[in-house]
């Protein structure tokens, strides 16, 4: 079969909402995930500058058919933080109502945060799978940064939210955070294929994505031998 998979990384303040001195400093990545063939896409994580990521959705001559949220936190799905007003979910329903992927224990934290309704949400669990056209997208809970985190797997693309960075791991010192359950989350994404690409959250690296073997090579977070090692070197950070 031909290859099929739509897949775009689009980094804030470079590629869109250029000029947002937030999402310059924030350094988010959005995903695009669709079927080159139906057309369909779904976009993670929309934030910042909503209409820029929709357009490009649209200039690609993809339809949006929904949102995946890999977490709760505004910067990732809307609402306010740091004394800003963050565009999110809510703006993404305003032009197209889509159903809102998220994972049960974060659907609560994330209509809080965004003011959107439970009716907008989709809760799912860890192994559910959804479809883009043909293309098939896992939900595997990682929680540990939030409660409800999520990363999605997709054609052996990880893409990891604030689960798991290039270079470290999302905090475990927020609200809803939990160290134990992240040394878990990573265990559970250690577990997968080394040639899996781990597709990030954030930029806090000088790559943007590399081989889960090369993380668990490199990223200090798969270094400790234990789990209670782990906490020694990485609770409350």
């Amino acid at each position: 079969m031909p290859e099929r998979l739509y897949f775009r990384q689009l980094l804030s303040g470079r590629d869109f909402a250029v000029g947002d001195p937030l999402a310059t400093q924030m350094v988010n990545f959005v995903y695009l995930i669709g079927d080159d063939e139906t057309r369909e896409a779904l976009v993670v994580d929309p934030a910042y500058g909503v209409e820029d990521i929709l357009d490009v959705l649209e200039g690609d001559g993809m339809r949006l058919a929904g949102v995946l949220a890999t977490h709760h936190h505004p910067d990732h799905v809307g609402g306010s933080m740091m004394g800003y007003s963050i565009e999110g979910i809510r703006s993404v329903l305003e032009r197209r109502p889509v159903p809102i992927h998220v994972h049960r224990e974060e659907a609560e934290w994330v209509r809080r945060v965004t003011g959107v309704s439970a009716t907008d949400l989709v809760a799912h669990e860890s192994g559910d799978r959804l479809k883009v056209g043909d293309v098939d997208v896992e939900v595997l809970h990682t929680p540990g940064h939030t409660p409800g985190s999520q990363c999605f797997l997709v054609e052996e693309r990880l893409v990891a939210g604030d689960t798991l960075f290039l270079q470290g791991c999302g905090r475990t010192d927020l609200p809803g955070s939990d160290p134990e359950a992240m040394f878990d989350s990573l265990g559970k994404l250690a577990s997968l294929p080394d040639d899996v690409v781990v597709f990030p959250g954030h930029r806090y690296s000088l790559a943007s994505a590399a081989t889960l073997g090369a993380v668990k090579e490199t990223n200090m977070v798969f270094k400790p031998a234990d789990r209670q090692q782990w906490l020694a070197a990485f609770a409350g950070t």
